[in-house]
């Protein structure tokens, strides 16, 4: 137990997971109380030793299933073949003899079938689990060895299921029992039904990663399914569901940030010397001023000024930077917001008030005037148009933020813009969702606007936002 404890905890950190020492020993030590059986017990306490963000959760689930998959002798493998033969392999530590084919083998199609209709119709989970697992001794056609993800499989096996038929016959039976459902009655029937059909679901997933875990080995089969923490998915490249995840850590995010850059500014670095101060404790010295005193700084809040890209190549990552900003523009005096693609535009009155930032960056998307000619990202224009209308606001209190992958569509750069506002401002900032190694290729020309910036960032997801954000103070 202690070496695969050990396997998943190594896991989890590849994963992505800060898991230390000290946690570590957390764990162990909490199993020794849990009872193995209690696989729901078993599986939290690792959870409550071992996760410390929400966001990290469904890694966490996925990796536990993995590894302890074949625990529990309602989880043994069915034999693969037809004639009740199985390759034998078992869980580790499991010396029981191995499981016969059930008595589901002999059924027709058409007989396993009724059983699954049936099954859902009356959410009996028991047989609903057995069905799963002969669906996928019979349709996923899993061979030992091949190199196949469980997607494939899992494909297969749905796909014979048949599961919109199944659910459309559900509907027709609930239908005729109760001699006509009102609209309301319809609906809750239907969220039941596909729910009881959801379960079905995660079994046949849960089966088949049992199987491939028996086959390829508990670490093989988590390398296949790791994916990144939602605070490390690119935001250039992030699927509908990641992207999803991102809105829900960008939350937390958001209030840790808040409150790190507040603590930042309450305990600052010293101030200059107190010589009245220090004199005046000196007394208690024989006059020798043994404690010098300092000045307590008062640190006053940037002012923030967002000039963002929203063009296609990087709208999501420019959609993502307005959100954290305007989130944590408590922490800052204030914050306005600039848009563009060839012309520009200020947007700060879209977030004024709005109790949903994600509606006041759709409000942004939609209702922005950034369109100047074509449509085709102009940096040297817009910012040439900024500097006319807005560039005498710019003062020393003020931080720059320029957010975009530099790709002018080889139009003229206008750079001396730029140097201009770095001599008014207090920093000018380049955040770059490109990779570093993009940088000036094409018609990328980053370094050209970074000689008159502080720093340039590359900045592709939320753990490098979070890094950058705390160099604002």
């Amino acid at each position: 137990m202690l070496d695969l404890l050990a396997g998943f905890i190594s896991e989890l950190r590849a994963a992505g997971l800060p898991v230390s020492l000290t946690e570590n020993l957390d764990a162990t030590e909490a199993v020794r109380h849990i009872p193995l059986e209690d696989r729901e017990a078993f599986k939290y306490a690792l959870g409550a030793t071992l996760v410390k963000s929400n966001a990290h959760w469904k890694a966490f689930e996925t990796v536990f299933e993995v590894y302890f998959s074949l625990r529990g002798p309602q989880y043994d493998i069915q034999p693969e073949d037809g004639d009740g033969n199985g390759d034998g392999r078992r869980a580790p530590g499991d010396d029981r003899p191995p499981a016969r084919g059930g008595a589901m083998d002999a059924l027709s199609p058409e007989q396993m079938a009724e059983l699954l209709y049936r099954a859902l119709m009356d959410a009996d989970d028991a047989v609903l689990s057995a069905v799963a697992r002969q669906a996928v001794t019979r349709f996923s056609g899993m061979e030992p060895g091949r190199p196949v993800g469980g997607t494939y499989y899992l494909y297969r096996t749905l796909r014979k299921l048949d599961l919109d038929a199944v659910l459309a016959r559900l509907m027709e039976g609930a239908q005729e029992a109760s001699g006509g459902l009102t609209p309301l009655e319809e609906r809750l029937a239907k969220d039941e039904y596909e729910s009881r059909i959801d379960r079905l679901r995660k079994e046949v997933e849960a089966e088949i990663r049992r199987r491939l875990v028996a086959d390829r080995g508990a670490q093989a089969v988590a390398k296949t399914l790791r994916k990144p923490l939602p605070e490390d998915v690119d935001f250039m490249h992030a699927s509908r569901d990641e992207m999803m995840a991102l809105r829900r850590a960008i939350h937390p995010l958001t209030r840790k940030l808040a409150v790190r850059l507040a603590r930042k500014r309450r305990h600052g670095r010293k101030g200059p010397l107190d010589f009245r101060n220090t004199m005046r404790h000196s007394l208690s010295y024989g006059g020798v001023p043994a404690e010098p005193k300092f000045r307590y700084p008062r640190p006053a809040k940037p002012e923030i000024f967002v000039i963002a890209d929203i063009s296609g190549s990087v709208a999501a990552f420019a959609r993502f930077t307005l959100q954290l900003t305007h989130a944590i523009s408590s922490q800052f005096s204030r914050v306005r917001s600039f848009v563009f693609i060839d012309g520009i535009d200020e947007v700060t009155r879209f977030f004024e008030g709005a109790e949903d930032i994600t509606e006041a960056v759709h409000r942004v998307n939609t209702e922005a005037d950034v369109v100047w000619v074509d449509g085709h990202s102009d940096y040297g224009h817009a910012f040439e148009t900024f500097w006319e209308r807005w560039g005498r606001e710019v003062s020393p209190k003020t931080s720059v933020i320029l957010l975009g992958d530099a790709r002018n569509n080889y139009h003229a750069s206008q750079s001396w813009v730029l140097k201009e506002i770095r001599r008014r401002a207090r920093h000018v900032y380049w955040l770059d969702p490109e990779p570093r190694s993009y940088w000036d290729t094409g018609d990328s020309i980053l370094s050209e606007y970074a000689a008159h910036c502080d720093g340039t960032f590359e900045c592709r997801n939320l753990r490098q936002l979070e890094h950058f954000v705390e160099e604002l103070d």
